[in-house]
């Protein structure tokens, strides 16, 4: 037998976690097979840019799918977790770029084809860093099955749905406003504009009126876009300008005619109420331009310089250096009526860095509305629950107000759009595969859209458009995990695939976790050096202490507020076990353990059936939290368990039965204590996988005889055994844990020191139940003599404790030296009272009240509050020493 006395004192993680991982994977326990005699449970990643690296926000996401996986095995399921990677277009196609041109190369100069095959390069050299990554963490992914959305048979999928809603008239060709990023020069996504507030000016010009001596004053953040102003709006209510409504304003350096016209958008309290309209240049102009039939002037070139649609002195110049220009110029005309200063919000390419504009282009779009309503339809019927379910609100508000999708993108990395166009006859030709007589076609040079392609993750990543064994057993999923900040760009748009090419759901419920922020709330970025290095924090504590020290703080849908410190928690929680384990295991060499239905049960005492109705009542609440996807719950459940009540109590209790004479009590305490361990370790398997499968085996090499070589990774999920819940017992345990409680922090607050014993009188008729545990009170307490009596009159220097109807005494007399606990007491109050004096008087204190910040007059009350609290027990225990 292992010398178990050898196990060191403290867990060493380096030591475990790469050693289990691959045995794990020589097992191929993470590779589901299609099983008829197996109910399948399906997770599809939300699959991380090819580019990208771990982060705290992808170590909670996959956390809480690898437990959702690891219990579901757990439960006698065939459980099966996709992994793959995004390619990310704009992401890929930026890097790809900034290395070409860190060797001197222009990327069009390069071309297409070249960049292409350099992408593919260096996607299987670096690409799959991130999945590495995700192993560390312990991620039992089915990596048999690992995807990327430009393997080939993925790709044919992106493409066939393409080509069956270009056909059904759903997707089409048009020349609507986009965002637009002069860097990348594409069409960007929504969800790739990252918002700052910056300080700007708000720059007041005249419009002149036709045939009139009167001026039209716009405001605008913006002044080389009045360039293409194409109207002058004003709302129809506003009397001052009702007069003007339907007259001609002259456009400033450009000399444009210009209907002034009235509508119900313009927010008289705005500026002047008087607002510019450039319908190729802003989003709600454009939606006035298309009401109005006005003209759409585009004045930017794909780079951002000003095109020939503006004067020939502007042409050509950056739009920035334009817009000092113009102002200028409208200055020297006179017509600059004011500068602000304006603080304002800017939209900014995530890739490219620089502020976005909204921007006329021809891009494909894909019209959502008759999608949507399926979509909306399957949450409002319940076929997909949403967790936490506020979020079925938000989700509702932006189906119901859909606009079509610009799926373009003007990039070469990606999926190209299977549309060509005939070099003579211009004919259009859309199919998966390209025309046969191909050299009298041109394709179009634009790629789709990513989100295009990962809308059909759930059933692409199975082998859609082919009817395939694995679409049809582990498909529709059951779980998705994600972040709510991609609820309309992925989620929403993966639901409306989904129905629309399999007429199934996708997945049953989707848990949208968090935002990972730092401790002070901030948004975790490079910039403010806020984002910690997932990998160094697992060097440094392990993978199990960083996946369980993160749920224990994620509360369901709720934004989580990280620190090194949290890790700290699981680490030390992930060593309070060990020590625990190592404690039983160091018994096991004379003490022969068996099955718990082979004791006699008529020899378990008060601490044996709590701890079992305990164990009971932990696997129950488990169980009803992962029912709601409550995690941070579960987590707190099973370290409070742990922690206070196997390790503080249970453990702590059995130790002298342990080192004692009766070995029939010797064999049924460290038989409970390791049916409970053992229970704790499969509880705990899906969150901290690691270190409980070392433990398991370390009890499984102790205790042959419990278990076949059974991993835990595949273990039976615990079963909630109800003839062992006893709610008297626990009940009786819990006055028990009062009475040792009480002394515990009496001895605490009179300073007794740790290695003195004390005696113990207690005033109370309750003579059999103290007498019944008296063993257990010596121990835990620290006492020697124990006296009960109804009838037992107070003793001199006596600390008393009330617990219900007993009256427990401490006599100090021996245990302190009196004088000197005097003389700390009086001090102690006396520096209280001064300083309780000095907050009363600032409460007291009206100035005080009315101008400081609320917290701090709050914070300031709690803390009278508390010193008041704590000058009574001070006072109360000098008392005691009169």
């Amino acid at each position: 037998m292992a010398d178990f006395k050898q196990l060191p004192k403290v867990y060493d993680p380096t030591q475990v976690e790469s050693r289990w991982y691959q045995y794990w994977i020589g097992k191929n326990y993470f590779h589901a097979s299609i099983r008829s005699d197996r109910k399948p449970y399906t997770v599809v990643i939300p699959p991380p840019n090819v580019t990208g690296s771990l982060t705290v926000g992808h170590v909670l996401n996959n956390t809480i799918q690898d437990i959702l996986t690891r219990r579901a095995r757990m439960l006698g399921k065939e459980a099966c977790w996709i992994p793959g990677t995004d390619h990310a277009s704009i992401a890929t196609e930026t890097k790809l770029t900034k290395i070409l041109s860190d060797e001197g190369v222009n990327k069009n100069e390069f071309g297409r084809e070249k960049f292409l095959k350099r992408a593919w390069d260096w996607k299987e050299k670096y690409g799959s860093l991130i999945t590495e990554q995700l192993k560390r963490l312990g991620c039992a992914c089915d990596w048999d099955r690992e995807r990327f959305t430009m393997d080939n048979s993925y790709s044919r999928a992106v493409l066939t749905a393409f080509v069956n809603l270009y056909k059904k008239g759903y997707i089409y060709k048009g020349k609507r406003l986009v965002n637009w990023c002069p860097k990348t020069k594409s069409a960007i996504s929504n969800e790739e504009v990252i918002y700052r507030e910056v300080d700007g000016h708000l720059w007041y010009f005249r419009y002149p009126v036709k045939d009139s001596d009167e001026y039209l004053i716009v405001a605008t953040t913006r002044p080389e876009t009045m360039l293409g102003d194409t109207a002058v709006a004003v709302n129809p209510d506003d009397f001052r300008f009702q007069h003007l409504v339907g007259k001609t304003a002259i456009l400033p350096l450009v000399g444009r005619k210009m209907p002034i016209v009235a509508d119900s958008f313009v927010d008289p309290q705005f500026g002047t109420g008087c607002v510019k309209v450039t319908p190729a240049h802003d989003p709600n102009d454009f939606e006035m331009g298309q009401k109005f039939n006005l003209d759409m002037v585009n004045i930017l070139n794909e780079d951002g310089m000003l095109n020939e649609n503006v004067p020939q002195e502007f042409q050509g110049l950056d739009r920035f250096v334009a817009r000092d220009r113009v102002v200028e110029r409208l200055s020297e005309e006179g017509l600059l009526e004011k500068v602000e200063d304006y603080r304002t919000s800017i939209g900014y390419s995530d890739r490219g860095n620089v502020p976005i504009e909204p921007y006329l282009s021809e891009q494909w779009f894909m019209q959502m509305s008759g999608l949507a309503k399926p979509a909306l339809k399957a949450v409002r019927e319940g076929r997909i629950k949403f967790y936490p379910d506020h979020w079925v609100k938000i989700y509702e508000h932006w189906m119901e107000n859909i606009h079509d999708w610009c799926i373009s993108r003007q990039l070469w990395w990606g999926h190209r759009i299977p549309v060509w166009y005939h070099k003579k006859s211009g004919e259009v030709y859309c199919d998966v595969d390209p025309p046969t007589d191909i050299e009298n076609w041109h394709q179009d040079p634009d790629v789709l859209d990513t989100w295009a392609s990962s809308w059909l993750w759930p059933f692409a990543v199975l082998g859609w458009p082919e009817e395939t064994e694995d679409l049809r057993y582990f498909f529709p999923t059951d779980d998705l995990i994600t972040g709510g900040d991609i609820i309309f760009f992925w989620v929403a748009r993966m639901m409306m695939a989904s129905l629309e090419f399999t007429g199934k759901v996708p997945f049953q419920k989707v848990y949208f976790n968090g935002m990972v922020r730092d401790i002070q709330g901030r948004k975790m970025s490079k910039s403010l050096g806020n984002s910690p290095n997932p990998l160094t924090i697992i060097d440094k504590y392990g993978a199990d202490a960083l996946r369980y020290g993160i749920m224990l703080i994620a509360p369901q849908g709720l934004d989580i507020l990280f620190s090194e410190e949290r890790v700290e928690v699981g680490r030390n929680f992930m060593n309070k076990l060990w020590n625990a384990s190592r404690f039983l295991l160091m018994r096991c060499g004379d003490i022969k353990v068996r099955p718990l239905d082979e004791l006699d049960r008529s020899r378990f005492d008060l601490p044996d059936l709590w701890i079992l109705s305990r164990l009971n009542k932990t696997i129950s609440a488990v169980d009803s939290a992962f029912m709601t996807y409550r995690f941070n719950e579960i987590a707190k459940r099973i370290y409070d368990f742990t922690w206070s009540d196997f390790c503080d109590w249970y453990i702590e209790i059995i130790k002298s039965r342990l080192y004692g004479e009766d070995s029939e009590l010797k064999v049924i305490s460290l038989t409970i204590a390791t049916f409970v361990i053992r229970h704790i370790l499969q509880l705990l398997h899906p969150f901290a996988p690691f270190i409980t499968e070392e433990i398991w085996h370390k009890l499984n090499t102790a205790f042959p005889h419990l278990d076949e070589e059974t991993d835990v990774i595949v273990s039976c999920w615990p079963q909630i055994d109800s003839s062992l819940i006893n709610d008297e017992v626990e009940k009786e345990f819990h006055l028990l844990q009062e009475v040792v409680t009480g002394i515990r922090t009496i001895r605490a607050e009179m300073k007794v020191p740790p290695g003195k014993r004390s005696d113990l009188l207690v005033r109370s008729d309750n003579e059999e139940f103290l007498k019944s545990y008296a063993s257990i009170i010596r121990d835990l307490a620290k006492v020697d003599n124990f006296t009960v009596n109804p009838d037992l009159d107070r003793p001199h220097h006596a600390a008393t404790v009330i617990i219900g109807n007993m009256e427990l005494f401490i006599p100090l007399k021996g245990l302190i030296d009196m004088d000197k606990e005097k003389k700390r007491l009086s001090d102690e109050i006396e520096s209280l009272e001064s300083r309780l004096k000095r907050i009363e008087a600032k409460l007291q204190n009206g100035d005080f009240i009315k101008k400081a910040p609320g917290e701090i007059v709050k914070r300031e009350r709690k803390k009278l509050g508390d010193m008041s609290e704590n000058l009574a027990k001070l006072k109360k225990n000098y008392w005691v020493l009169e």
